[in-house]
């Protein structure tokens, strides 16, 4: 008995021993990435500040000349510790695209100092602290960076969450590989929306309008139009659907009328760009779904699957009822189906009492479908979802969100599909392109649709 007592107690003594050892390790290799970090920002920073010193002293100048100088703002570091965040301040000077990355040189010195990393969350003040949120407070986890993860989102147009959850995102997924790619793909992004003045609720180019929505505000619109007494339909618009809307007039009559026109894809936000009007957030079908499940299970609504091949929205329900258990799906149906069997569909769709139907039967079919039969199926709000269905059955995978970050998720559907994709993308986006300058240069001339069509 004493024997078995001693090896008993003899067993959770070894366990003990080799938790502390793995603890330990865990420490030691935390404190080393930390110390590389530490070196790796100290490094960079002198050299940033060497390569850039021949500017420092006119940009001092300029900003006192114009009556400012260097600016001190309140900031919160790590462990939430206050320190004053260094820029150039440029008073009465509009922040171009060159001044607007300039005059945060200085701050190169808190880098110096210990106070801010080249990655990490980002340095908010004292007033924007959330007091309540204990997840909130994770950010202060690790110093503040110059590039986060937010910043990089934000250029992007897909940052669907808050600026909190982003940081909080970083702070547990963080590592040196993690911090490199953050600052590479800061490059390409430093570009995106350069220039850039204004953000109009609404934008209209080659005919098309958009609506300029955030994602919260989309969910939370269609959610809303529920409760009105007329269906309504939404449309997400891309590049390619611009340029089909050159050659089918129904299909533009359709976006004409559509309660909501979205912006989708990287066309529509260069296009907005060359306009000087920015979009406010990349908004697809494939991105907006957890919001509106999330928004249409709150709120006790339906929702009725419709396309894709044989599976697919078994597939999709699948998805969502596993990450959103209260969602009704009232019905579903794959997307092939003839001419004759389309009023047994119609039919379908109405006696399920659906709120919301989602139709994945790709641009413009689905929307000129939709129009078509709007007042057929009884629902509260049509939205044309193009693959959305397949994406989250798993037949396709999705784009990395690194690639999303860049702007390419159009090339890695090409490398997907290339047969069918690369006359859409490499000929399709030129002449959008073209056609986008076009207007621009010579706004007074009112094109023509029958000028051109998508070849």
């Amino acid at each position: 008995m004493d024997l078995d007592s001693g090896f008993s107690e003899s067993g959770i003594q070894q366990r003990r021993r080799a938790s502390y050892r793995r603890s330990r390790s865990l420490l030691l290799a935390v404190r080393a990435a930390n110390s590389l970090r530490r070196l790796m920002d100290i490094g960079l920073a002198v050299l940033l500040l060497t390569m850039m010193s021949p500017l420092m002293g006119p940009l001092w100048i300029y900003a006192h000349l114009s009556g400012g100088g260097i600016r001190r703002l309140p900031r919160l570091g790590r462990w939430a510790t206050h320190f004053e965040q260094y820029e150039f301040d440029f008073p009465g000077t509009s922040a171009g695209f060159a001044l607007c990355y300039l005059r945060c040189l200085p701050a190169l010195l808190n880098v110096l100092k210990g106070e801010m990393s080249l990655v990490g969350p980002r340095p908010v003040s004292p007033e924007a602290t959330i007091i309540g949120e204990r997840t909130a407070w994770k950010r202060y986890d690790l110093r503040p960076g110059l590039l986060s993860l937010w910043w990089l989102r934000k250029r992007a147009n897909i940052a669907y969450s808050s600026e909190v959850d982003l940081d909080v995102e970083y702070v547990e997924t963080n590592s040196l590989w993690g911090d490199f790619g953050i600052a590479i793909r800061a490059i390409p992004a430093a570009f995106w929306g350069g220039g850039v003045s204004s953000a109009p609720p609404e934008l209209k180019f080659l005919g098309v309008r958009i609506d300029n929505l955030t994602m919260g505000e989309a969910a939370a619109q269609i959610v809303g139009l529920t409760r009105s007494k007329v269906p309504a339909q939404i449309c997400f618009v891309n590049a390619d659907c611009v340029n089909i809307s050159f050659s089918d007039g129904k299909y533009k009559d359709t976006l004409s009328g559509a309660r909501f026109v979205l912006a989708d894809g990287i066309g529509v936000r260069v296009a907005g760009n060359i306009f000087n009007q920015h979009i406010r957030e990349n908004i697809n079908g494939t991105d907006m779904l957890p919001y509106l499940c999330a928004a249409t299970e709150e709120a006790g609504l339906s929702l009725y699957l419709l396309g894709g091949r044989p599976g697919v929205p078994e597939g999709a329900a699948a998805w969502m009822r596993e990450r959103y258990p209260e969602l009704r799906i009232a019905g579903l149906r794959h997307g092939y189906f003839s001419t004759d069997e389309e009023p047994e569909v119609i039919e379908g769709i109405a006696a399920s009492c659906a709120d919301i139907l989602l139709v994945a039967l790709g641009a413009p079919r689905q929307d000129k479908w939709i129009s078509a039969h709007m007042h057929e199926l009884g629902v509260k709000v049509g939205i044309g979802v193009g693959g959305l269905l397949d994406f989250y059955a798993g037949r396709i995978p999705r784009a990395p969100v690194w690639m999303r970050e860049l702007g390419m998720e159009w090339l890695y559907r090409f490398w997907q599909e290339p047969r069918r994709m690369w006359r859409r993308y490499f000929i399709g986006n030129a002449i959008f392109l073209y056609r986008v300058i076009r207007e621009r240069v010579r706004p007074q001339r009112e094109l023509n649709p029958k000028e051109g069509t998508v070849l």
